[in-house]
């Protein structure tokens, strides 16, 4: 396989000249892990292995350091060819970084368990404020099994895979755990090492951290499970300072034994103490714009402006699932029809949907209620010259970027939202000054909000007058707010994340 890259005495982080955070990744054996692989492997013609770079955040924060640093990544296989090769160096992508990686291969009743009973959608339903408490979630004998022969089980996989990449390491540890699917290994990782020897533990949450009170509904068994294992863990980051907040509180709330320090962003338990902090993902605003300019985005671009270009448009970009909060949005601009008949015939909604998790119920009936939604308000308003709704159901990056150049409206009322990047990405590339309006229950939210028009994900009137009045705003101040959201997303891309938590870990003494 590929060899390790050799790497110079300090890194040069694209545009973050920071001799100490270059120090750390020097200084240290980098540890990833995630349920999924930033390269999954396929066979080729000629039978050799073919590598497919994986899309997201944290490969693009990742890619600048790699070549640089000892970097390993701990993830579950999700291909044959994966689950054959098992381990070694690999390329990201076209590029000259190489990573050690090493695919776990639980069984497939184990993955099913610990992944679609419950990750998906135990956990996320619960952290996206979802559950219809009254009738679900059902935590029967099937769930508990699931919790340990699947979660439990794939969980300490994990942590001997990461500890024995600990054991095999000449330098001290940095482990960058990611999400939801990982809550126990930190614990399990802690446990190994008694007493400890030198490494640090990092955890990063991409979603939500709801209330002490949503988490009072789970089992007490379940619930201190995750918090022992998230107490364990050195730096605890979230995309908010209130997911961050939330979480002191639930261990206030749900962990006996625990002490907090809300000044301090601190949570002491079992003789450790955690560092509780915000760190906001973004996006590649550099990757995102030279996408942009590709002909295939181009070629959508003038596409769409073929078929919508007469009209006005307001454009959602989301996964068809309830917390986005689709159909709200659809009755919200049915409202703003009604209210404002001026806008009849010159105002298209755009909507570029892509399906998710569709094999479970609760998203197949949100998507038949999406439809049906739009149906309606067509029927009501739309006549043979102007279709009041146009929704495009696929998976086509391409073209929401196409789309995301060319609305005047964008938006964005998600119920909940670790921080949606749609948000981020559209004021990027979009060369209308569009308007984004933005649902406060969203992590991007704290960051943008000097430049959005706020709404309530509950609010359909609200909703409809942010519409209105995004639409008949003076060019001046449309465009001195697009320029506001441009300069606030430059400032602090998807490099800044990673060298943000770097250098929360050097200033700790981590």
């Amino acid at each position: 396989m590929n060899q390790k890259t050799t790497s110079s005495p300090l890194i040069q982080l694209p545009n973050r000249p920071d001799p100490l955070v270059q120090k750390l990744i020097t200084e240290r054996t980098l540890i990833l892990a995630s349920n999924r692989a930033p390269v999954t492997l396929q066979k080729s013609e000629n039978s050799s292995p073919r590598y497919q770079r994986g899309s997201g955040g944290l490969v693009t924060a990742l890619t600048g350091v790699l070549q640089h640093a000892d970097a390993h990544w701990v993830a579950c296989a999700m291909t044959a060819e994966d689950r054959n090769w098992q381990q070694g160096w690999v390329p990201l992508g076209d590029s000259e970084e190489n990573v050690w990686l090493h695919f776990l291969s639980p069984t497939a009743e184990q993955y099913e368990r610990y992944y679609r009973v419950i990750s998906n959608p135990l956990l996320w339903f619960l952290q996206h404020s979802m559950w219809n408490i009254f009738r679900e979630p059902t935590i029967d004998q099937e769930v508990w099994q699931s919790w340990d022969e699947g979660y439990a089980a794939v969980n300490r996989l994990f942590a001997e895979a990461i500890s024995k990449q600990i054991d095999a390491s000449p330098r001290p540890a940095l482990v960058m755990l990611q999400d939801y699917h990982l809550y126990l290994a930190p614990a399990i990782i802690r446990k190994i090492y008694r007493p400890t020897r030198k490494y640090t533990l990092a955890h990063f949450i991409h979603i939500p951290w709801p209330g002490a009170e949503d988490w009072g509904f789970l089992p007490t068994r379940m619930r201190t499970a995750i918090l022992e294992g998230l107490c364990a863990v050195d730096l605890l980051g979230f995309q908010t300072r209130e997911d961050g907040l939330n979480f002191i509180r639930t261990c206030e709330s749900h962990l006996p034994d625990a002490r907090v320090n809300y000044r301090e962003g601190r949570v002491w338990f079992q003789h450790h103490s955690t560092y509780v902090r915000d760190f906001p993902i973004s996006i590649d605003v550099n990757g995102l714009r030279q996408t942009a300019q590709t002909d295939e985005v181009k070629l959508y671009h003038d596409q769409l402006l073929d078929w919508h270009g007469e009209w006005q448009i307001i454009l959602r970009i989301d996964r068809i699932e309830p917390s986005k909060n689709i159909v709200r949005g659809f009755q919200a601009y049915s409202e703003m029809l009604e209210l404002y008949p001026e806008h009849r015939g010159k105002v298209k909604f755009l909507a570029l949907l892509v399906p998710s998790r569709l094999g479970v119920t609760e998203y197949g009936n949100y998507l038949d209620e999406v439809m049906g939604v739009a149906g309606r308000v067509n029927a009501k308003y739309g006549g043979n010259d102007w279709e009041p709704i146009r929704v495009l159901v696929d998976e086509n990056y391409p073209r929401a970027v196409a789309g995301m150049q060319i609305y005047d409206v964008l938006l964005v009322n998600s119920i909940a939202d670790g921080m949606n990047l749609v948000a981020k990405e559209g004021p990027i590339v979009n060369d209308r000054d569009g308007v984004l309006i933005l649902s406060e229950r969203t992590g991007a939210y704290q960051q943008l909000e000097s430049g959005v028009l706020m709404v309530s994900p509950l609010d359909i009137y609200g909703t409809a007058e942010a519409m209105h009045q995004a639409l008949v705003m003076p060019m001046e101040e449309r465009r001195e707010r697009a320029e506001r959201l441009q300069t606030l997303i430059e400032s602090q891309d998807i490099i800044d994340w990673l060298c943000q938590q770097l250098a929360t870990i050097k200033r700790l003494k981590l």
